[in-house]
């Protein structure tokens, strides 16, 4: 599964995405990492609107308490049945995370694992598939929070998180529209392994892995 990735520069993402309405302002990160706020596309009005969540769905009948299991990621298999995500799917509350990168695990032989950094060979940015939700909280607040969906691995992700053989659902640019605004079997047959052969991985330092060390672009060198 997904546990840590990276972000674009923010203008950058917002010309990717084709933002219309709003826009991001966070820090450039090398390792964003769960319950952060990170930045997401919604569909607002028949316009892709710029939005900041936390990474870990609260769903609305939580009273914005985050839930004892993690909802980092959802499984594509469960997004239409398991009770934290269903509700946000059947409302067709759909929304897109962006990256620049995002780093698996590989477990070796002897049982050590081994970070790795992924990108894509034909596009800088790029968007994977969400859900999102609004929760209220008891002091009349709400907590806005989302969810990547995972698919099952490419021949790539395969080899290199083969612990889980997972990967996160990364949108195809024309699988943007349907995925925010199409109907539900529309949206559900963007979400599938993308090429292999248009990504590319590297294995980086340990680092990445302790929130203490520095956040910045050493994370992404080959080890």
């Amino acid at each position: 599964m997904c546990g840590k990735y990276i972000l674009a520069q923010a203008a950058k993402a917002e010309r990717a995405m084709g933002i219309r309405r709003g826009r991001w302002e966070y820090p450039l990160s090398y390792r964003v990492l769960p319950t952060e706020q990170v930045p997401v596309v919604v569909e607002a009005s028949g316009e892709r609107e710029a939005a900041m969540m936390r990474w870990g769905l609260i769903p609305y009948w939580a009273y914005g308490v985050p839930l004892k299991a993690s909802t980092i990621n959802a499984t594509v298999e469960r997004i239409e049945n398991a009770p934290s995500y269903r509700d946000a799917w059947n409302r067709g509350q759909r929304c897109i995370l962006v990256m620049g990168g995002f780093y698996e695990p590989h477990v070796n032989t002897d049982g050590s694992r081994e970070p790795y950094f992924l990108k894509l060979s034909d596009r800088e940015v790029f968007g994977v598939a969400g859900l999102w939700d609004r929760s209220r909280r008891e002091d009349g607040s709400h907590v806005f929070s989302c969810t990547l969906i995972t698919v099952p691995a490419n021949q790539l992700l395969a080899e290199v998180h083969n612990a889980k053989q997972r990967m996160p659902a990364i949108l195809a640019a024309a699988d943007h529209e349907p995925w925010l605004n199409g109907a539900p079997q529309q949206a559900r047959a963007a979400l599938k392994p993308y090429p292999d052969e248009l990504m590319t991985a590297w294995k980086v330092s340990s680092r990445v892995n302790s929130p203490r060390l520095p956040n910045d672009a050493g994370l992404i060198e080959p080890a």
